[in-house]
């Protein structure tokens, strides 16, 4: 499933990404679709029928792209998933679509989590932070953990920053116990 989805992904981003000219609006496109998906049975039920024939199905389509004013790459996207039987995979396709896009744009996400609600001078400061260690621009997710005592653990990927109080003592007593 995940390789269906990369493979989606990686091909849409090869199609619509110019580093000058990519639109937030093909990203807001494609999650205005999986919206409607997501929202409507009826739709959904259409579109992974494999009795209903796949023209019926884009006629479908571009109806609602008419209608949304949906860009034209994002409905030949959909089409394909629709043709190759894959329309239950965009929740997924998106998903890697835009960390595609935004590894493409030098863009890094990175979860940040501290102890309280930081302030905006505070959550600025972070990011410029992470942006220094990273060598990238970053797009910081902010959540709360009561449990850290202080400080922040930010999460890049599958690598961990703890700076906070509850991770140096942790060290401090895997240092006494050995």
């Amino acid at each position: 499933m995940a390789s269906v989805a990369n493979t989606y992904a990686r091909a849409f981003a090869d199609v619509v990404f110019d580093p000058k000219l990519t639109s937030p609006k093909i990203g807001e496109d494609l999650r205005e679709i999986e919206s409607l998906l997501k929202e409507s049975s009826d739709l959904r039920r259409v579109w992974e029928n494999p009795a209903i024939p796949a023209e019926q199905k884009r006629h479908l389509l571009d109806a609602i792209v008419q209608r949304e004013g949906i860009d034209r790459s994002v409905r030949n996207l959909i089409a394909v998933l629709i043709d190759h039987r894959r329309i239950q995979f965009l929740p997924q396709i998106v998903q890697q679509f835009e960390k595609e896009i935004d590894r493409r744009m030098g863009f890094v996400e990175a979860e940040i989590t501290s102890v309280r609600a930081l302030a905006a001078p505070e959550k600025q400061t972070l990011e410029g932070q992470v942006e220094k260690l990273t060598g990238k621009k970053v797009r910081a997710i902010f959540a709360q953990d009561g449990s850290l005592l202080g400080g922040v653990i930010v999460r890049i990927g599958s690598t961990i920053y703890d700076g906070s109080v509850k991770g140096r003592l942790e060290k401090i007593k895997e240092a006494i116990s050995s």
